[in-house]
């Protein structure tokens, strides 16, 4: 699969298979996207590869760094501290985002009260729960 950026100058690939594609809706994911909530998915971080162009990075939080690019501002990755293994990929940055459809939804207790999820996905009101 390949994605990047809105304006076009970072592209990526990914080789290895998704897992754990959700929908988050907590704050720091609606903020650094500015949107009401972010499909996303994980991959093995050695099976993510920048093709073109170079990510601006920082930490939003004491727990993880994002990528956006810093032409467009599209927000692109997310790597938690705890997982440095895999990278998060924002669905929507990839260029058949309908190759990964969402298996569920996290931190729906910090949900905008104006969002109303009529779909049949598990929700999960915090992190989903190891398998």
């Amino acid at each position: 699969m390949t994605g990047g950026c809105f304006c076009g100058r970072i592209r990526y690939e990914v080789t290895g298979q998704p897992f754990n594609s959700t929908i988050c809706h907590c704050e720091d994911c609606r903020r650094a996207a500015a949107a009401p909530l972010v499909a996303c998915f994980s991959v093995s971080r050695r099976e993510f590869r920048l093709t073109r162009g170079t990510p601006k990075g920082f930490a939003s939080s004491a727990w993880g760094t994002r990528s956006f690019c810093p032409d467009c501002g599209t927000h692109l990755t997310f790597v938690h501290s705890e997982l440095p293994d895999e990278i998060d990929v924002t669905t929507c940055s990839l260029d058949s985002p309908e190759l990964v459809p969402p298996t569920d939804h996290v931190r729906t207790a910090k949900s905008l009260p104006w969002i109303h999820m009529a779909d049949d996905l598990p929700k999960h009101p915090g992190r989903r729960q190891p398998v």
